[in-house]
């Protein structure tokens, strides 16, 4: 997004900062975090850098009630490089992180950025961390009307940053929940909830008071089913429990956080964008997170990089184009079990959960759970017409069957195994495909500028051919190469690509060689992948200065794991 020209800002709970992390270590900073978002493409950053830390919603103040001193404890905010806790006396995050999100909306469109039609476009990236973890109240009701003038309001003074940084800390429930009967857990979670409501609204608002609302695309959304925790005792010591029974927050399905049945990664999501998205509209077909990435990147007039493993939602959303299917794949361990909810299905109550996978394949979803190796079988669901996942029809046809062993090869040829997440199948053979061997690369070339490796896929090509080799004579722009390379033998290949310029490389779907990210010219790029004999297809794509040449070497090392 930064790359198509656009204000890049992120808000709110991160979790990724990467290279200095340690579980109780709070004296890192942003030059020790590799994967900091300044560092990826984000020109500001404000809010939780460490995922635990957004396990509490008053980053300045004790929590009394917490259930451990890690709950209990202030913690860290960032404003890029700078770490600015103590100035958020009485901030509630929710209110923080969208009135500093909506301050910064406001002075980009008032101070001339946003003026006319040459305004630069913004990217916001709102990643509220409520109601996640502790049930924390907020300290005031939320302020009057919404808007520019009305709802939160960013005042950018020490101990008093927000307009309701006022109050008791932890001491507003809406008036909606109490008097119901209901358990101060679930009063606590009904008022978390409703002040993202309130927070959500203030920003359309604000977009609309700032006549930008038919030019922004709106996404809501959230990470997983419904969660368990409270983190929260009693005054007597006591650890106060929460269900999503409660509010049945799971809806019509089975499972919750931590499961891979719909419950657990079923999750709704909108979408606004008046004018252009359709409203009312609805779309039930299975799409996955990172499929929001390349719609983006299409929005803003962009190709995706050649990386992701999503796909454009835009013709799902306006209704113009032919949706590309999405890939639907998930790999999960959790040495947990299934809650025995009375509604849940019998045979998931108290399931093991252990490791787990999904995959979506010909509209039918497969699900593994507690898997001991390669061969267990996927229980196979239509979860259009089945969304409780009662009917399970592995087994029950030859079609079944053939879809059963097309479920076993398919996870294997779009993902790759990674050390820090052991699976039972990581040294399975990648299974070959059906296609014939060829002779020679067939390529494409893409004219224009680009910083990373694109995804081709909705780009025009201006010159085609095949050679025997991938090298090609090309102006400044992009070169996707096709050919095949077949294992002699089933076993263990060291693979090596060299190139002048940034490459990525795959085999079937799944990545070969990211020669892209932190390129450098003159590296040799290597990776060990395991090979059953036989065909696989291979798509290298590369970034052309006056020309493009790959050079790919396979070798086999032998067939033990």
């Amino acid at each position: 997004m930064k790359s198509a020209g656009y204000q890049t800002w992120l808000v709110g709970k991160y979790g990724l900062q990467g290279g200095a992390e340690r579980k109780g270590d709070d004296t890192a900073t942003p030059a020790e975090w590799d994967a900091y978002p300044t560092k990826r493409g984000f020109d500001r950053f404000y809010g939780y850098v460490r995922h635990r830390d957004g396990h509490v919603h008053y980053p300045a103040e004790n929590w009394a009630l917490g259930d451990s001193e890690g709950h209990r404890s202030p913690k860290q905010v960032w404003f890029n490089d700078n770490e600015v806790s103590e100035d958020l006396a009485k901030c509630y995050t929710t209110d923080l992180f969208a009135a500093r999100a909506k301050d910064w909306i406001v002075n980009h469109v008032q101070d001339g950025a946003g003026q006319g039609s040459d305004e630069q476009p913004f990217f916001l990236y709102l990643a509220f961390d409520t109601p996640h973890a502790a049930l924390q109240l907020p300290s005031v009701a939320f302020p009057d009307g919404y808007g520019v003038k009305g709802g939160l309001q960013w005042l950018d003074k020490p101990g008093q940053m927000i307009n309701t940084a006022t109050g008791t800390v932890d001491g507003y429930r809406h008036p909606d929940y109490t008097g119901q009967g209901w358990s101060d857990a679930e009063e606590r979670f009904a008022t978390m909830v409703r002040r993202i409501d309130n927070a959500v609204g203030d920003l359309l608002q604000t977009l609309k008071d700032l006549s930008i609302d038919k030019e922004t695309m709106v996404v809501i959304s959230c990470d997983n089913g419904p969660h368990h925790e409270s983190y929260l005792q009693t005054v007597d010591g006591k650890r106060v429990n929460y269900t999503p029974q409660s509010f049945q927050s799971y809806g019509p399905f089975d499972g919750t956080k931590r499961d891979v049945w719909e419950g657990g990664i079923r999750v709704g999501t909108l979408a606004w964008w008046p004018g252009t998205i359709p409203a009312g509209s609805k779309n039930d077909h299975p799409s996955q997170f990172h499929d929001w990435m390349p719609t983006f990147a299409n929005a803003a007039g962009a190709a995706p990089p050649a990386r992701t493993d999503g796909v454009s939602l835009l013709p799902t959303l306006t209704g113009k184009g032919e949706q590309a299917p999405s890939q639907v794949y998930i790999e999960y361990f959790q040495n947990g079990r299934t809650p025995s909810y009375n509604d849940f299905e019998k045979q998931k109550r108290n399931q093991r959960r252990g490791q787990m996978q999904v995959l979506y394949l010909d509209g039918y979803k497969g699900v593994r759970t507690d898997i001991q190796n390669h061969a267990d079988a996927f229980a196979i669901y239509d979860v259009k017409n089945d969304p409780k996942e009662l009917h399970n029809l592995a087994g029950s046809s030859p079609a079944f069957e053939q879809l059963q062993q097309r479920m076993h090869d398919r996870v294997l040829q779009i993902r790759r195994q990674n050390d820090s997440a052991p699976r039972p199948y990581d040294n399975e053979p990648i299974p070959a495909s059906k296609t014939p061997a060829q002779q020679d690369w067939s390529y494409h070339v893409f004219a224009g500028e680009f910083s990373y490796v694109p995804d081709v896929s909705d780009l025009s090509s201006n010159k085609s051919g095949s050679a025997s080799n991938m090298k090609v004579d090309a102006a400044n722009g992009a070169v996707q190469f096709k050919g095949t390379f077949t294992a002699e033998q089933t076993g263990w290949y060291d693979v090596t690509l060299q190139s002048d310029t940034k490459t990525f490389a795959r085999i079937h779907d799944a990545a070969l060689i990211d020669a892209d990210f932190k390129f450098e010219t003159g590296q040799a790029y290597q990776t060990k992948i395991r090979l059953a004999k036989g065909v696989h297809p291979i798509t290298v794509t590369t970034l052309a200065d006056g020309d493009a040449s790959v050079q790919l070497d396979w070798k086999f090392v032998g067939n033990e794991d």
